[in-house]
């Protein structure tokens, strides 16, 4: 069965209206009551402090000795809870530290104390103040002080009918008033919602299709009131929101990288520095220790020669270190410089070999090349140093009589070159961190041979500037395996 939605928005306003009228009255019957009950906890705290005034007063105006607070209690206990009934013009009953009665206003004769109030008397006794329904009735329970402290406690009995009665009407009124009120709601409800609920539904549909992406061209409907504005509203929403949301996505997609990158790079300095530093202070070492020398010995032509020649070499570390180092810099700072243009890989190969076959003749190497035509987009440059750095450390770390092979391929659009040497090889505990700046597999080695550590660092970052890769291979045995891969141009 179809139901209208004027008579299901009315339906609705007289929950609504329900549901309000009802937490109205809650409250308001919750404050009225919460109202009177801190009304009469404050009336008979008062009465509570003029009783225990009165007690004091008893106690100290008394002629003759002072008896002890719990037999003046007992003695004079009946009297007073009859004296201190006329003063608060309610039953006042009043017990011992023990819980024991020793006068009431009602009775003549103290009896035992009642089990229904024994719990909140033995509240009571410990210094605090209790309450106790019975009925129309509220038994308020406080300490009694004596001139030493708690000597007992006083019963208080006040009548809650006048305070009942009150609640009761207040609670018909809100019965007869919500009713009225629900009525009259529920027929102008429906009136109204009669001829609003068409355009209504006309706007549940374009926000419908706005929350499914499908943007409205024009206004839903056009009306010279409030509904009217509303669907203008949500015409301009829905151009706002199509045309801005795919921008906020690519800022966002931005941002995280932004972030990502400035802690990976928090990082790296903070690794950066400390390596750097380390580095920079051994060959400074070595070349203090040779001047110390040579102001002790400077006559030894042997020490002489010696210290010449150690001290070139270090300085010629610190400068190929701070060579690299300021092409690491550049890589950051200077992307504008790079000038990429169309390479034939087999020809600048071939031209890189011939350069370093000279230092390879010289340690006895032989540099092979199996390469096949093929074509990058990159800096001239940059290449260059790639593989001049690839195949300087294939000969720093090789073998006599070793070998050293290039090969060169193009494979579903890429191009794909290896550079494989046998050398000592790579620990594998070492190839995670090989391409990290400073990082040295065999830092005696790396200084006999004048490595910095800083080569493949350098070398990962031109590869990556010109969207290529490069991987260490895994590989059983002596040498070490370099796999590069860039994007082919057809």
């Amino acid at each position: 069965m179809k139901i209208s939605i004027k008579l299901k928005f009315s339906f609705f306003l007289a929950l609504l209206l329900i549901l309000a009228i009802g937490v109205l009255s809650f409250f308001v019957l919750r404050g009225v009551d919460n109202n009177q009950q801190a009304q009469v906890e404050s009336y008979l705290a008062q009465h509570v402090k003029t009783v225990n005034l009165r007690v004091k007063q008893t106690y100290y105006t008394g002629t003759g000795d002072r008896p002890e607070p719990q037999a003046f209690l007992r003695l004079r206990g009946r009297g007073m809870a009859a004296e201190l009934a006329g003063f608060t013009g309610m039953e006042v009953t009043l017990y011992d530290e023990e819980g024991v009665l020793v006068g009431s206003s009602a009775q003549s004769n103290p009896t035992p104390v009642k089990p229904d109030v024994s719990t909140a008397l033995s509240y009571a006794l410990e210094n605090k103040i209790a309450y106790q329904n019975a009925g129309d009735t509220l038994l308020y329970l406080a300490p009694l002080q004596g001139p030493e402290g708690q000597m007992g406690v006083v019963q208080l009995r006040y009548s809650l009918k006048s305070n009942n009665d009150f609640q009761h009407t207040l609670q018909n009124l809100f019965l007869t008033t919500g009713g009225i009120v629900l009525l009259l709601s529920f027929l102008l409800g429906y009136l109204y919602f009669n001829t609003a609920a068409a355009a209504i539904g006309r706007l549940k549909q374009a926000a419908e299709k706005i929350r499914r992406a499908e943007y409205i061209a024009e206004p839903p409907l056009r009306r010279k009131d409030e509904l009217g504005e509303l669907a203008q509203g949500i015409f301009y929403m829905s151009q706002e929101i199509e045309t801005s949301i795919a921008a906020k996505d690519e800022e966002q997609r931005k941002l995280q990288l932004a972030v990502e990158k400035l802690q990976a790079l928090e990082q790296q300095q903070k690794q950066y520095i400390g390596n750097i530093s380390h580095e920079f202070k051994t060959p400074l070492t070595s070349i203090k220790a040779y001047v110390d020398l040579l102001n002790m010995y400077d006559d030894d032509p042997r020490l002489l020669a010696d210290a010449k020649q150690n001290i070139a070499k270090e300085t010629q570390r610190l400068y190929e270190m701070v060579e690299k180092v300021l092409q690491l810099t550049a890589l950051e700072k200077y992307d504008f410089e790079s000038q990429s243009e169309l390479l034939e890989v087999a020809a600048e190969l071939r031209e890189i070999c011939s350069r370093m076959n000279g230092k390879a003749e010289r340690f006895g190497l032989t540099i092979s090349l199996d390469v096949h035509p093929a074509h990058v987009w990159m800096d001239r440059e940059s290449f260059m140093h790639i593989f001049i750095n690839l195949l300087d450390n294939a000969i720093k770390y090789n073998v006599p009589g070793g070998n050293i092979h290039i090969f060169c391929e193009q494979q579903e659009g890429r191009v794909r070159m290896i550079v494989r040497d046998t050398g000592i090889g790579i620990p594998a505990e070492a190839r995670g961190k090989i391409f990290e700046p400073f990082y040295t597999v065999n830092r005696d080695r790396s200084r006999q041979s004048g490595g910095t550590g800083l080569g493949l660092s350098l070398v990962q970052n031109l590869v990556e500037k010109h969207h290529g890769t490069i991987e260490l291979l895994d590989t059983e045995g002596p040498g070490s395996v370099f796999v590069l891969s860039f994007p082919a141009v057809s």
